[in-house]
């Protein structure tokens, strides 16, 4: 029997993305075996088997090349979150089921998570940068929907728009994931905590206006 004959258009495009593969395994275990600030592209590149001119048809530079590793996953798990919401499920079940699926795909690799989170500060350049900033986008405006969905229930009440709830509860998000991450804590525990920040948040502290007119006993005139 004879075998299927590949065409040159088809032939090209499979060894790009073979290339692209081993750019993104050599340097995905580069940074884990040297870190990111020891790791140089030429050494990835070499890693590779390929140029360094090769690399940079992916990514301008070093810092792109840690998320060309990552944004394909990231897709992917948003694409995942979204799914995963329910009208079933509470506002507080839902932001635990979104936010659990990152808490697994970074816990996966702590070491290259960490590096990730330190470098996605003020990540805005790049060929792989807009892919990224997107993805974040597309996450935040998932949890403003589970916002918009309670409030239009009744399960949550306030005058701020469900975006901007949304954002924050991000916020709260990122900042017990970076945590988590450098405790090297079980993932249950993790959750629990980022849970415990949540519930914190969703319920308020039932300020009365000293909280925000008043001032501190004992303060200075």
């Amino acid at each position: 029997m004879d075998l299927p004959k590949i065409g040159f258009g088809g032939q090209r495009e499979r060894n790009k993305l073979e290339k692209l593969q081993r750019i993104k395994q050599a340097a995905r275990q580069l940074f884990i075996d040297k870190g990111f600030d020891e790791t140089t592209t030429r050494e990835i590149a070499l890693e590779a088997g390929v140029g360094v001119g090769t690399v940079f048809t992916y990514a301008e530079n070093k810092r792109d090349l840690l998320f060309l590793v990552a944004n394909d996953e990231l897709e992917e798990i948003t694409d995942k979150a979204q799914r995963r919401v329910s009208s079933k499920l509470s506002c507080l079940r839902n932001l635990i089921n979104v936010f659990g699926l990152h808490y697994e795909f970074y816990g996966r690799q702590p070491v290259l998570s960490r590096m990730m989170l330190r470098e996605m500060t003020f990540y805005d350049s790049g060929r792989q940068a807009g892919r990224f900033q997107q993805t974040r986008e597309r996450n935040i405006q998932i949890v403003g929907r589970i916002v918009a969905d309670a409030i239009e229930e009744g399960a949550l009440s306030t005058k701020e728009r469900a975006e901007f709830v949304g954002w924050v509860l991000f916020c709260i998000f990122q900042v017990e994931l970076r945590r988590w991450l450098m405790a090297g804590e079980p993932m249950a525990a993790g959750i629990r905590q980022l849970e415990r920040a949540l519930r914190l948040f969703l319920n308020g502290l039932g300020p009365s206006p000293a909280a925000f007119t008043r001032a501190l006993r004992g303060a200075r005139k």
